[in-house]
């Protein structure tokens, strides 16, 4: 057994102990805490150290891997304790994290492949975080697991696996000793999924783990997504079907497919231009969050107001048009830069001087068309799918689209590079048209 090995075996056992709250109370658990930080204080060198330290321990002479790692699960509990958070999303996430990492590190002795170490750390981490959640839930209820259980294995499937592709993008962004930060990050998430009451049965949360499972790997096997790029496509896929439904999810993935096509047109003419994408053209994580954050919370936002988590009597079809113009304008300004960067000198959007190709805030009017066709193919699909939007509605998520994706040019000619990153020009840009989207609704509803 190598030494990461050996290491993620005591780290997950240090996790099972968390099941200490649910079957002791939260004092016997955070004796327990107390007990292993000043275990971790006391040993400085020696076999122990070596066992447990980061290679950063070393430097300081104190395992301060373990104690931040212990750390960050007391502040999950005593969130867990003191909110509305159960126990068992606790308990959960703390072995999630905990056997997802042994796993790795196990697997890493027989592959190097990152793709199967990803897979093996996911399929490990969710089934941890169902059994923390179920032996919590059989306890704390004081009822037959089977009774107590079954009820809620949907939701707990749910929860686990957004859990462990956070958890696995994190550590895929972050470093694998980055795990306190994992921790937290996917109690909070779990935390807040579980207040939007999802309702899908066993039959749906799987059947929507194997259609974005399977389509992430295809943009990865494509090239048009990096191992974080297709984590995060597989995640924001799983909660749109789940929180939306079938339809939100094609109106998204139509943009990951296009889109991601869309990169590969004339690679090679746009890599000797130098507007190429990294990465053969692989969106990474960044890319992927700064097109589709806005539609999410638009998801969540829908989610929300379904479970009267939202104050007031919001609107549902409010969140359906914010999420169906972010996702235009995202469609409408990738094919924009995509297929217009290859066409003629792009002229600046705020002067319409000619500029380099390449340059922020450049249009060309094939760009243009480009970006139209795009929103209009958005504004299709919804037309198509939701009863919701009329004729009229697809018009506005067209122009939503088009307006949104003219801010982009806007932003990037004006602050990009000096204040914001491509990534905050997307984020504003999608926010913009979300929010253009939910206005024209609003506006038409009143004069209608």
């Amino acid at each position: 057994m190598t030494a990461p090995v050996r290491r993620a075996s005591v780290f997950a056992f240090i996790c099972t102990l968390a099941l200490a709250v649910p079957l002791g109370g939260p004092w016997v658990g955070a004796a327990i805490a107390v007990v292993v930080i000043l275990g971790a204080l006391a040993v400085t060198d020696g076999p122990i150290f070596d066992l447990l330290a980061y290679p950063s321990d070393y430097e300081d002479g104190r395992l301060y891997g373990l104690i931040t790692f212990v750390l960050a699960a007391v502040a999950l509990g005593l969130i867990a304790i003191t909110t509305s958070m159960s126990v068992s999303i606790f308990v959960g996430t703390v072995l999630l994290v905990g056997y997802g990492n042994l796993a790795e590190q196990a697997a890493r002795r027989r592959t190097g492949n990152d793709v199967a170490l990803v897979a093996v750390f996911c399929l490990v981490a969710a089934i941890a975080g169902i059994a923390g959640q179920a032996i919590s839930i059989s306890v704390t209820d004081g009822a037959g697991a089977v009774e107590s259980v079954i009820p809620t294995l949907p939701t707990m499937a749910f929860l686990a696996a957004s859990g462990a592709l956070l958890a696995a993008l994190l550590r895929d962004v972050l470093f694998s000793h980055d795990d306190p930060i994992v921790m937290l990050s996917v109690g909070l998430l779990c935390w807040l999924l579980a207040e939007l009451e999802p309702t899908h049965g066993a039959l749906g949360i799987v059947a929507a783990l194997a259609v974005t499972i399977a389509l992430g790997y295809i943009s990865y096997a494509l090239e048009t997504a990096s191992i974080a790029g297709m984590l995060t496509g597989i995640l924001l896929g799983l909660l749109t079907i789940v929180l939306g439904g079938y339809g939100w999810f094609v109106v998204l993935i139509s943009f990951f497919a296009i889109g991601g096509l869309s990169s590969k047109f004339r690679y090679e003419q746009k890599e000797t231009m130098g507007v190429a994408e990294d990465n053969n053209g692989a969106r990474g994580s960044g890319n992927v969050l700064g097109n589709a954050a806005v539609a999410i919370v638009a998801v969540l936002g829908y989610a929300a107001s379904s479970a009267t988590l939202v104050p007031g009597d919001p609107n549902p079809t409010l969140f359906l048009f914010a999420f169906a113009g972010s996702v235009s304008t995202a469609m409408s300004d990738t094919l924009s830069s995509e297929i217009g960067s290859v066409f003629e000198t792009p002229r600046l959007i705020t002067t319409l001087e000619p500029v380099e190709p390449g340059t922020d805030g450049g249009v060309t009017w094939q760009g243009e068309i480009a970006g139209i066709v795009g929103a209009a193919v958005v504004a299709g699909i919804s037309y198509a799918l939701f009863p919701e939007v009329t004729a009229v509605g697809a018009a506005i998520i067209v122009a939503a689209g088009i307006i949104g994706m003219t801010v982009d040019s806007l932003l990037g000619a004006t602050l990009e590079g000096s204040v914001l990153g491509n990534q905050g020009v997307n984020f504003l840009a999608t926010l913009s048209g979300a929010i253009v989207s939910a206005l024209l609704v609003l506006s038409f509803a009143v004069l209608g």
